[in-house]
């Protein structure tokens, strides 16, 4: 046996996400970077729903980590919004604990826009607004 792999077995949950403790941190991650994506796409939940054959509900649903979202459904979330799975698990603190400690500017409304835009750029030119914007930050 793989001795990287521990041979204690983690504790089922189930199939929901809540429970009496409430949502799974890790379901409550992955709901909030789906919600950045699809606001940074400037998509309404009831789109991205259509888009999947859900309804709004449901996307509002996995969005808040009431419900897991299952690997075929995050499949499908990536390829609509365009990332790849992996973006549904970065800035995690740990293998299971998400970063709580997220810098309120960066959720704003304002913030949203400005990356929106920046990645709207062609790359040359995103490019050149790094540098710039490093460069005034030395």
């Amino acid at each position: 046996m793989n001795k990287a792999i521990s041979t204690k077995p983690l504790p089922r949950k189930g199939r929901r996400a809540t429970s009496r403790e409430g949502p799974d941190p890790v379901d409550v991650h992955v709901g909030g970077r789906i919600r950045l994506r699809r606001k940074l796409l400037g998509v309404s939940q009831g789109e991205l729903g259509k888009a999947l054959g859900l309804t709004f509900q449901q996307v509002q649903k996995y969005e808040r980590g009431a419900n897991r979202v299952s690997a075929s459904a995050l499949y499908r979330l990536s390829s609509a919004l365009d990332v790849p799975v992996s973006f549904f698990f970065d800035d995690m603190d740990g293998p299971l604990l998400p970063s709580t400690d997220l810098d309120p500017r960066f959720t704003s409304r304002e913030s949203r826009v400005l990356l929106k835009n920046y990645f709207a750029l062609p790359a040359t030119i995103r490019k050149q607004v790094y540098e710039l914007l490093s460069a005034l930050n030395e």
